[in-house]
């Protein structure tokens, strides 16, 4: 008899991931059993305790899919595993043209994922890798959440990091062996989807189907008053017809060096005084 195990995380969308429970028990209607998702340590032992009809839900947002991604990308099972966003930005589920509320079997999204070494670290990620003023919102909204329980308004930071507090940057990007410098960066951000940061698209042609590329976009060279006019249109994919400070890049293998220490963001979680980071996808290895 099948059986669902909801994994969830009880700390996504700012502290609500819990009613997931609730909102579970009515969608799905077989034996299911619920489990904090920070609480399995060893997932080969949990995964070897599957029957084969079984199923996983995975419950949370960009964050947790990024972390379990990670955890299990050498033991994926063959059984079904179904992701239920709960999280603030569901960056991962918008790319899919799928709405809140709803289970999707993501099993193909979850092997032959890009690879990004940053700090010494390498790790997979689900979405992209932020790195200028968005790893600089990240920061400071990390810097808010402790201070705060109030919801973090991303967009009100970015204005004030374009206008006052963000100091751009010099940037070499190395896309498959060819390196471009460019001035005064205030993005420079690696894509496996279309979609970061709740809504933005900086790389509107990226394909996370694709045949294992990713895209850059370099958003440089743009005065304060001028990139505070063209940012909107970032959450329609429409910046790129500003040729003249917004170039994408794709590749297999990309490198990026600031020449000053910037914060950078990994599916939403920030990592702090990067100057390079390196993403490789699956075909470049």
């Amino acid at each position: 008899m099948k059986k669902y195990f909801v994994l969830y995380n009880p700390k996504s969308g700012n502290g609500t991931g819990g009613k997931v429970v609730e909102e579970l028990k009515g969608l799905l209607t077989e034996e299911k059993e619920f489990i904090d998702v920070t609480t399995v340590k060893d997932f080969n032992e949990f995964f070897s305790g599957l029957g084969s009809e079984d199923a996983v839900v995975i419950c949370g947002g960009d964050g947790t899919l990024n972390h379990f991604a990670n955890d299990v990308s050498d033991i994926l099972p063959e059984n079904d595993i179904l992701f239920y966003a709960t999280g603030t930005g569901n960056d991962f589920l918008h790319d899919l043209g799928k709405e809140p509320g709803t289970l999707v079997k993501i099993n193909e999204y979850l092997s032959g994922l890009p690879e990004v070494t940053v700090n010494g670290k390498t790790c997979k990620f689900i979405n992209g890798i932020g790195y200028g003023i968005d790893g600089y919102c990240c920061e400071v909204g990390d810097q808010l959440r402790e201070k705060s329980d109030k919801p973090i308004n991303y967009a009100g930071i970015a204005i004030k990091g374009l206008l006052f507090h963000y100091k751009r940057t010099n940037a070499k990007v190395t896309v498959d062996g060819v390196t471009k410098e460019y001035k005064k960066v205030w993005l420079a951000p690696t894509m496996n989807g279309r979609f970061y940061g709740g809504g933005m698209m900086p790389t509107p042609d990226q394909d996370r189907k694709n045949n294992g590329t990713v895209s850059t976009l370099v958003m440089y060279g743009s005065g304060k008053l001028k990139t505070l006019m063209v940012f909107p249109s970032i959450f329609k994919g429409e910046h790129v017809k500003h040729t003249e400070m917004c170039e994408v890049r794709t590749g297999r293998e990309v490198k990026v060096e600031f020449d000053a220490p910037t914060a950078l963001q990994i599916d939403g979680e920030t990592v702090l005084n990067v100057t390079e980071y390196t993403v490789r996808t699956k075909e470049a290895k």
